[in-house]
């Protein structure tokens, strides 16, 4: 069974960059990777704010967040 890897970001130029280097270096036959671009799935920005995401890019793997440089609060995606 694959782990589950959600990429949040809101498409800044460090998010994209991060998912590049990042999010698609994930080893696909080990996880599940999908990629949440708030801006464009803002009804999303609760479900990463109970993964414990603080600030985007942020990768939560098995349920783990792991925020990657700094982006934008994710309060501040809430508009």
């Amino acid at each position: 069974m694959k782990t589950p890897a959600t990429f949040y970001h809101a498409g800044c130029s460090v998010c994209v960059e991060a998912e590049r280097q990042v999010a698609q270096a994930l080893d696909p036959a080990r996880y599940e990777v999908e990629v949440v671009h708030l801006g464009e799935q803002s009804g999303r920005i609760d479900e990463a704010a109970r993964a414990g995401v603080k600030s985007v890019p942020a990768l939560v793997i098995g349920g783990a967040p792991f925020h990657i440089n700094f982006g934008a609060e994710l309060s501040a995606l809430r508009g």
